[in-house]
């Protein structure tokens, strides 16, 4: 006999609580089997496929292409073969999740550890009038994934209402009690005093009425529409007109009765509120008291659009509603994208970087000419090797040698720029445009690698990065920066410092230009102009300029470059 049952999305890397749905690679209706590719995930850092537990036909697919998925909460469904069910449901889980962290290991990307504190989840109760199902913590806090029970407010057996105070939690910047989402009877505590407790997994079991659960979902939703067209009856009358068959009795709304109240919201319905521009103190919630979910502000947000759209048509004239269309149509078509994954990872470290470390560039050129024939003389014999030569291992196994006469150029320092930290670990990462945005996969410890090592390493990384499936662990540890802007174009840039290294360099292209030679004579020669970028908090000018002048002897004349390595 068969068994349907959810995938739970496991976690996919540290600190990463939600994923963009990339892509399904199997169907509803589809047999497949265990460890078979399901889906392509987008986190913040890196592309993530997701691998099947068992074997057994996919039911429902719960998420579409571009979809936010979370966490800890259920991805698809499958009917599941007879061998794909343990009799244990806690060896299962441990074992699945075991399965899935070799997986992952084998992709690259690194997989924080599951706790195995929580009990297996209740589903259901044997009793007819009664159904028992978990509480799943929610968010309680922007990045916030996990969190300690300090103390139980219940105990098991105890009947509990509605946004009764159920626990108390510590994050690790506040304590946060936890509320009764629903009245009810405690069947389960999963976790004791002490324990660490994740986000979007059960942290007790509930025993509600059947009758009243299966009606949850369409109350909720009923609640929260209502409030808000009720609330939109109270707004000046030009706003009324708006048709009644789209607004519910007002009768329905739950605890609301004036506005610019203080708002009871979780500090995760907050930062929605934030992230849509809308005042929370506006916000009518349908929760017990006025408690504000995430639901309501989302359907504030749509309501209050199509009533602010409304209100300005009523109010203006025929000739300024008319020139309002004409203006929509001057400016023709547009589209609107979220930016998410690498992308709004990447928005957030440029904007981190420029509004706290105080940049200054430096820019000089260099004659390429001679590493230039050296290249074209190794390339050949190495391409047999499967190796391929570029310009790139040269450029930087030499500023691994530059880097051992100045050692500031590879340190970080602190937040308040209090101390600095010296590494003798030369990470040089290398900036990548790939199909998932900038990322800036770093090759480690250079200063113990010979230019054949590092021509392998960027490879290695350039191909993973290109493909969008980096590993988090290339991705960590940087030192210091090159960013090859010059493989597309231009010559002269001002790269932003990739925070919390304190320079990074951008290469531009190669251009055959005159220069005199030390007789007077002009002679065509390969030169690229290099455009250094310092934190001026603890590199001067004099240092910058410096050090590039010994990395520019050790690329303008490769003899030199042996010199160093012997």
């Amino acid at each position: 006999m068969t068994a349907v049952t959810d995938f739970i999305l496991p976690d996919i890397g540290e600190g990463i609580v939600e994923c963009e749905l990339v892509e399904w690679l199997v169907k509803e209706g589809e047999r497949i089997e265990e460890d078979q590719p399901v889906a392509d995930v987008m986190t913040d850092k890196a592309l993530v496929q997701i691998p099947a537990m068992h074997n057994g036909v996919v039911e429902k697919l719960y998420y579409q292409q571009g979809d936010i998925a979370k966490v800890h909460q259920p991805l698809f469904s499958m009917m599941v073969d007879d061998d794909g069910i343990s009799e244990s449901s806690n060896s299962q889980t441990q074992v699945h999740e075991e399965q899935f962290e070799q997986q992952i290991d084998e992709e690259t990307v690194t997989i924080s550890e599951q706790e195995t504190s929580s009990a297996a989840p209740i589903s259901a109760s044997d009793a007819s009038d009664q159904l028992v199902e978990d509480f799943i913590l929610p968010d309680i806090g922007e990045g916030i994934v996990e969190c300690e029970l300090v103390e139980w407010l219940v105990a098991e057996g105890d009947v509990i209402e509605e946004d009764q105070p159920i626990a108390d939690v510590m994050t690790d910047k506040a304590l946060v009690q936890i509320p009764a989402m629903h009245a009810g009877k405690v069947v389960k505590l999963y976790y004791n005093k002490g324990d660490i407790a994740k986000v979007h997994s059960p942290l007790f079991a509930i025993a509600r009425d059947a009758a009243t659960n299966t009606t949850t979902q369409v109350v909720s939703t009923e609640k929260s529409v209502t409030s808000v067209a009720s609330n939109i009856t109270q707004t000046p009358s030009k706003v009324t007109s708006i048709p009644q068959k789209s607004v519910l009795p007002q009768e329905k709304m739950q605890g609301q009765k004036t506005l610019n109240r203080k708002a009871i919201a979780s500090p995760a319905v907050r930062r929605v509120a934030r992230e849509l521009n809308i005042d929370i103190h506006q916000v009518p919630g349908s929760g017990k008291k006025g408690r504000i979910y995430k639901d309501d502000v989302i359907a504030f947000s749509q309501i209050g659009s199509c009533v602010e759209q409304t209100s300005s048509k009523i109010g203006a004239s025929p000739s300024t509603v008319g020139s309002t269309e004409l203006a929509v149509k001057a400016q023709g078509n547009t589209r609107t994208e979220a930016i998410r994954g690498v992308k709004a990872a990447m928005a957030k470290a440029m904007v981190a970087s420029v509004s706290t470390i105080p940049h200054f560039t430096y820019c000089e050129e260099i004659d390429l000419t001679k590493l230039i024939t050296l290249r074209q003389e190794l390339k050949a014999s190495y391409a047999e090797q499967g190796i391929k030569l570029t310009m790139m291992p040269f450029f930087v196994k030499a500023m691994s040698l530059a880097l051992k006469e100045f050692p500031i150029i590879n340190a970080q320092v602190n937040d308040d720029c209090s101390e600095l930290t010296y590494f003798d670990d030369h990470n040089i990462g290398m900036a990548v445009d790939s199909k998932v945005g900038l990322l800036v996969p770093n090759i480690k410890s250079v200063q113990n690698l010979s230019v054949i090592d590092v021509a392998k390493e960027v490879m290695r990384l350039t191909e993973s990065a290109r493909s969008g499936r980096v590993a988090s662990e290339d991705l960590k540890g940087g030192t210091i920066s090159i960013s090859n802007i010059g493989a597309i174009g231009g010559t002269v840039a001002t790269p932003i410092i990739n925070k919390p290294e304190l320079s990074i360099v951008a290469l531009g292209k190669v251009q055959q230009l005159p220069r005199f030679d030390q007789n007077g004579n002009v002679e065509a020669r390969s030169i690229m102009q290099v455009s250094w970028s310092g934190d001026h908090r603890i590199i001067d000018g004099g240092t910058i300029a410096r050090f590039n002048n010994l990395w520019k002897s050790l690329l303008e004349n490769p003899s030199n470059m042996l010199m160093h390595m012997s």
